[in-house]
């Protein structure tokens, strides 16, 4: 975990606006009367520069590579979109914790809520956009950020 957790470390944002979303993520965590892990705040733009509309904030539960499993809570802020991608290895699982997120996924969409779960193929394009601040669990095969493909070029985490 530590290699890979290095590598979305250097990717991550720090600084006044990493710090201004992961406080309003506290306070909202504060509100649902949950709590993140004990764990560093991974805040990407995903190379684009425009955090509050394409971007997540990710805490890695677990990203163990030997044993074939990863864990992580995604927080997006309302409006914030993940951009279109597909994993070549990296089968996943999404479950909606709390708030309201539209799918999209091999180019259908539709609204998920608290409660609804949906699997992710390997090869599969998918982005996701909340319609409200939004909590996902994804559980999945390991997180390995070379196993990542944006459609868009132009993103900074591209292989």
């Amino acid at each position: 975990m530590k290699v890979e957790l290095e590598k979305a470390l250097q990717q991550s944002l720090h600084g006044e606006v990493a710090d201004s979303i992961v406080e309003t993520i506290r306070i909202q965590m504060e509100q649902w009367g949950l709590s993140m892990p004990d764990v560093p705040p991974l805040v990407f733009d995903f190379g684009l520069g425009d955090v509050l509309n394409i971007g997540e904030t990710e805490y890695w539960i677990a990203n163990e590579i030997e044993e074939g499993y990863c864990g992580k809570y995604m927080f997006l802020l309302k409006g914030q979109t993940c951009p279109e991608h597909y994993h070549d290895m990296k089968h996943e699982t999404f479950f909606i914790v709390k708030g309201k997120v539209r799918m999209t996924s091999d180019g259908t969409s539709w609204s998920m809520l608290p409660g609804d779960v949906y699997a992710v193929k390997p090869t599969i394009k998918h982005t996701f956009t909340a319609e409200e601040h939004s909590l996902i669990l994804e559980i999945s095969k390991p997180s390995l950020i070379a196993d990542n493909v944006f459609s868009d070029k132009d993103t900074g985490y591209n292989r």
